[in-house]
Formats: C-alpha cells, sequence, structure tokens
C-alpha cells in the first residue's frame, strides 16, 4: 500500500453508522456547530465536483492544482480533505511535518472509499515494469523524464520525483511539458492518456509522434520501434467521467442551440477537444463563464455538480449553462463524500479523535513532495 489509513476504533469514537441513517439536511447544524468549536484548528478543502451539501461548508473550493496550495499554505492542525483518496495523500505529502516544537498536520479523508478511477489505473509495479520496458527497448533515461497528472497515487508522484520529472495539472499540463522538453527529448506520461494527448497537440506535437502504452499488453502493445520514435508515451488511462463524452454530443448541441459555446475538460476524448469552441482546467471553465457577457451561453463537458452549480450562479445574469451530455456525468467517487461523512469527521475531532487519517509513507512523501514542489514552482 501506497499510504496508511488511520481508523480510530469504533468504541474510541462517535460510530459512523449512527450518521449515516440520518437525512441529509439534518447535518447542517451539526456541521456548523463544529466547525466553530475546531476553529482555526481545522481547514476544510472542498473541490469542485462535491455535491452541494458539502462543499458549502469549505473554507476553500477550487481544482486540485488550487486545492494542493491551499495545503501547502495552511497553518491549521487537521486539513480535511472533501476529495478523492489521491488528492488526501498530496495534502499530506505537502502539509507541515512533524517538529520537536509542534505535531504536524493530520489530513482525515471523511470516506475512505472516495477514490479515483483514473488513479487506480496506474499502479506503481506496472509502473516500474513499464520503465524497464522504456529502457530494453532502447530509450536512454537520460533523454526520458517521467511525467504525472495530479490524479495519481503518491507512489507514482515518487516514482516521478526521483526520476526527475514532477506533477501536473490540467491548469499547467503545458507549461510542465514545456519543463520537461527543456531537460529531455522524450515524455512518458501518467496516467490520462487524453490530457496527455490534447497538451501535446496545443504543443504541434503529430499524433504519429504519441503512442499508447498499454500495462496490461507485453511490451505495452508498442513496438521498440515506435517506442523510440515517440515524443510523448501516453499511459493508457481515463477519466470515466470525462470520457463518456462524445463528439456527437457535440453535434447534438450545434443542432439544437447554433449559438451555444461548447467548452471541454481536456481529460475529454480528442476528438470531442477539437470540436469544442474552448478546452481548460476546471478553474478555466468557470471563469469563461464568469467572464463572458449577459446572455452567453454554453454546454460544458464535465462533471455535472460543477455544470449544476454553475447554472445556478448565473441564471441570474441571463447565462444558459447546461451539460455537454444530457444523460448526466456523476463523479460517483467523489459523491460518496456526503453531509453525513462530513459531520462523522468533524464531530470525532471535536471529541480528539481523529478518523480516516491518510498518511503517506515517509520514503514514499519524501520524493512525491519533490514532484509536488517542482509542480508549484512552475506557472499555472
Amino acid at each position: 500500500m501506497n499510504v496508511l489509513e488511520e481508523v480510530v476504533p469504533q468504541a474510541e469514537t462517535c460510530s459512523l453508522e449512527n450518521y449515516l441513517v440520518l437525512p441529509d439536511h439534518t447535518m447542517d447544524d451539526r456541521i456548523a456547530a463544529a466547525r466553530e468549536k475546531l476553529g482555526a484548528s481545522t481547514v476544510l478543502l472542498g473541490h469542485h465536483y462535491q455535491r452541494d451539501e458539502v462543499i458549502r461548508f469549505a473554507d476553500f473550493t477550487g481544482d486540485s492544482y488550487k486545492l494542493s496550495q491551499a495545503a501547502a499554505a495552511s497553518e491549521a492542525d487537521y486539513i480535511l480533505f472533501c476529495g478523492v483518496h489521491f488528492m488526501a495523500e498530496s495534502a499530506d505529502v505537502l502539509g507541515r511535518p512533524d517538529t520537536a516544537e509542534r505535531p504536524g498536520q493530520r489530513v482525515i479523508l471523511p470516506d475512505l472509499n472516495a477514490g479515483c478511477s483514473m488513479a487506480d489505473m496506474a499502479e506503481i509495479g506496472q509502473v516500474e515494469d513499464c520503465w524497464e520496458t522504456l529502457l530494453g527497448a532502447g530509450l536512454k533515461e537520460s533523454e526520458l523524464l517521467p511525467l504525472t497528472y495530479m490524479n495519481s497515487t503518491a507512489a507514482i508522484k515518487a516514482f516521478c520525483g526521483e526520476r526527475g520529472g514532477l506533477v501536473c495539472t490540467s491548469s499547467n499540463a503545458r507549461t510542465a511539458f514545456e519543463w520537461a522538453f527543456a531537460r529531455a527529448e522524450k515524455i512518458l506520461f501518467l496516467p490520462d492518456q487524453h490530457l496527455g494527448r490534447n497538451t501535446g497537440w496545443a504543443m504541434g506535437i503529430p499524433m504519429q509522434e504519441m503512442v499508447v502504452y498499454d500495462p496490461w499488453q507485453i511490451g505495452g502493445g508498442v513496438s521498440p520501434e515506435r517506442l523510440r520514435a515517440a515524443k510523448v508515451i501516453l499511459w493508457k488511462g481515463h477519466c470515466s467521467v470525462h470520457q463518456r463524452f462524445l463528439p456527437e454530443h457535440v453535434d447534438k448541441v450545434r443542432a439544437k442551440y447554433p449559438e451555444m459555446q461548447v467548452i471541454v475538460h481536456p481529460e475529454c476524448r480528442w476528438e470531442v477537444c477539437r470540436k469544442a469552441d474552448a478546452m481548460g482546467s476546471t478553474e478555466r471553465l468557470i471563469r469563461l463563464v464568469a467572464d463572458a457577457p449577459e446572455g452567453s451561453s454554453f454546454a460544458i463537458g464535465t462533471e455535472i455538480h460543477l455544470v449544476n452549480r454553475l447554472a445556478r450562479e448565473f441564471a441570474p445574469k441571463g447565462k444558459k449553462i447546461i451539460t455537454l451530455d444530457d444523460t448526466g456525468c456523476l463523479c460517483t467517487t467523489m459523491y460518496r463524500i456526503s453531509p453525513q461523512h462530513l459531520a462523522w469527521a468533524l464531530e470525532n475531532l471535536v471529541e480528539g479523535h481523529v478518523v480516516n487519517r491518510i498518511q503517506v509513507r515517509d520514503d514514499v512523501k519524501h520524493w512525491a513532495r519533490v514532484a509536488l514542489d517542482r509542480m508549484l514552482e512552475i506557472p499555472a
């Protein structure tokens, strides 16, 4: 395992089961009261894809890049992360360590089942095997840098940090690619093939110079000759939410709403991004909507909670916002964190119990920190 997940024995804590049977709305006053008692000792981070009932209690909201910065800057003793597993790992890596003068920060994930399907598509053993395959195909370590998307485990981040690479987000993927190409001829990009392909294409890298490495096939399913010729080697991974958007969805919106702008996240397929009017990180999608004149309309290819939140927020300004796929694209793992889980974690803290602590092993933490620090040093 990449982390230690500390769950205080139930006999010492408020029982989670007693919370899960209660209605969502009954948690509001309890969450607010616990937040008031904890005060500045606790900071609550909320990712944009969280449900409204949870994210409204966050001190900071944002995408993974913004929340990484908030975690690194926080002076709170406890970081309660309403996001998914890899985000909590990164907060622990970037958080204040234990010292003789002051204990380190404790990172809490309200529901340990809040994971990420994309992050799970790159397992450290597979990545180590891939690296050996690339070297066996004739690539040299001096000409190859591994980069990983934030949506990856701490072990993958550490793998990249130890080999001279870094972490990126959808906000700074292009800057990260430019940083890497200033130091090496080739990139191994993990684990989202779509973000890697869209970034490479935007930089003018031809499709034939980007290959997909499939960890479930011998040699990644790519010949040694193609690996040697490639500038970007893309790991075969994807976001289960954003991969659902199809080119036909763009065509359907164009036919029904000719005046509507289509904006999408770069985790979407290349074919979808090519048809869109603009693509960008979650933060950029929000800015595009916010900066547009009154009366503008958008179909957005990203997670449904964010789309619905933007639709409500900007409706008074006459802006029409719909999802690119009207069947809805819910991030089921983000959705797992409920008001009940949040109240349970907070009220246990009030009682002095740290539940669901996410703690990265020290050997992994060192190199993951190197990779994350490199990311925080490059522009968004």
